[in-house]
């Protein structure tokens, strides 16, 4: 029997698609479900869980009471045991990290957990040094090593596991920023530990980095390229990014350096908007033919496109601009820096991922474009 923990964060990711930025605090978390924020951590977890139905005899599974596991495992029908934590209807971080400590009893094989950079900090804080561990990825920023690349990829390295293939495990960096500093567009990304992960090409994430050499001169090649060939009839979404943010810094106009801005003929329409308040520009287009783009660029050292830091270009977002209109924007650094790794898409809809895989083209200088592989699993 493969001996399997689950610890599920309910709350990881609600702010991301309503546009705080983190999910960290009930006060935040508070003003998410104001503004609309949704809990999918669970449908994370299940799509997950979902691709170990096959091997369901083959799992002995120790899972956290209620939303934090018993829910979505009892939902796919697997028998399960439940550990002897307290959890209320809001649960918090001293709740990760209660169940971590029960689940260092337990001589797992290895402690599947959802959520992002937050869950993974409280659970190095208390998790015994050789327990490997999993992150399925459902959090807003999730700069550490530890995560899948997305909720399936981490469904089939499981069942590698259980298949008793060969799979070494190493150790992998935990990092989180100051969501406050984070909000007020400052990126202070701090190293709190290690943890073991699975090792296996293309199905672990690397750590995100915040670019080490300077990259100016680029960028400001990248947008006054960008910027000779705007249609003035175009609504462009400029996401989060110091690239592109270069666009909006060439063209005067205030930027949301971790958010999305929304410009036109050159001028600011909106800044910072969420998921529904991006749907509700999009209705435009329907209604007056008025047409959108998409502006984006990679994340460094991951390639992520979507699904990190930018959760409020949802699927539905994107299905609404449609693909042909989205504009990626990337230093031929940035792409060298992921070695030949493609980039990737996890916006929480796999038929959309998929639809993303082969190539795209990357815009790399004033004139200049490259066609990069999109390797998603």
């Amino acid at each position: 029997m493969f001996r399997l923990g689950l610890i599920i964060n309910p709350v990881a990711g609600i702010g991301g698609p309503v546009g705080l930025k983190g999910s960290d605090g009930a006060e935040i978390q508070q003003q998410a479900r104001a503004l609309g924020g949704l809990y999918k951590a669970s449908q994370r977890a299940a799509a997950t869980l979902e691709l170990l139905r096959p091997h369901g005899a083959d799992i002995e599974w120790f899972v956290c009471p209620g939303s934090m596991g018993q829910q979505v495992t009892a939902n796919i029908g697997f028998n399960v045991s439940v550990i002897d934590i307290a959890v209320g209807d809001s649960t918090t971080d001293q709740d990760t990290r209660n169940a971590v400590l029960k689940m260092n009893e337990l001589n797992l094989d290895l402690l599947l957990f959802v959520g992002g950079d937050g869950t993974a900090r409280d659970i190095c804080s208390v998790l015994r040094s050789e327990q490997p561990v999993l992150g399925i990825p459902a959090g807003v920023k999730m700069q550490s090593g530890v995560f899948a690349v997305t909720p399936e990829a981490a469904g089939d390295l499981i069942c590698k596991f259980i298949r008793r293939e060969q799979i070494n495990v190493s150790q992998a960096e935990v990092r989180d920023i100051d969501e406050d500093a984070r909000r007020a567009g400052i990126i202070n990304s701090r190293y709190f530990g290690e943890l073991w992960v699975p090792e296996l090409d293309n199905a672990i994430q690397q750590v995100k980095c915040c670019g080490v050499e300077n990259e100016e001169l680029d960028k400001q090649e990248i947008a006054a390229g960008f910027i000779d060939r705007m249609d003035e009839s175009v609504g462009y979404l400029i996401c989060p990014g110091t690239t592109t943010a270069e666009i909006m810094n060439q063209l005067g106009l205030n930027n949301t350096l971790l958010g999305v801005d929304l410009i036109r003929d050159s001028q600011l329409v909106a800044s910072d908007l969420n998921e529904q308040q991006l749907l509700s520009f999009l209705q435009q287009d329907i209604d007056s033919n008025e047409k959108f783009n998409i502006v984006i660029s990679p994340t460094g050292g991951q390639g992520y496109l979507f699904g990190r830091g930018n959760q409020q270009i949802s699927a539905d977002v994107i299905r609404q601009v449609k693909m042909e209109n989205i504009t990626v924007l990337a230093t031929t650094s940035k792409l060298n820096a992921l070695e030949g790794r493609g980039l990737l898409t996890d916006t929480g809809d796999q038929s959309l991922n998929h639809e993303f895989s082969g190539f795209i083209r990357v815009v790399t200088g004033f004139d200049a474009a490259v066609l990069y592989p999109v390797g998603n699993n």
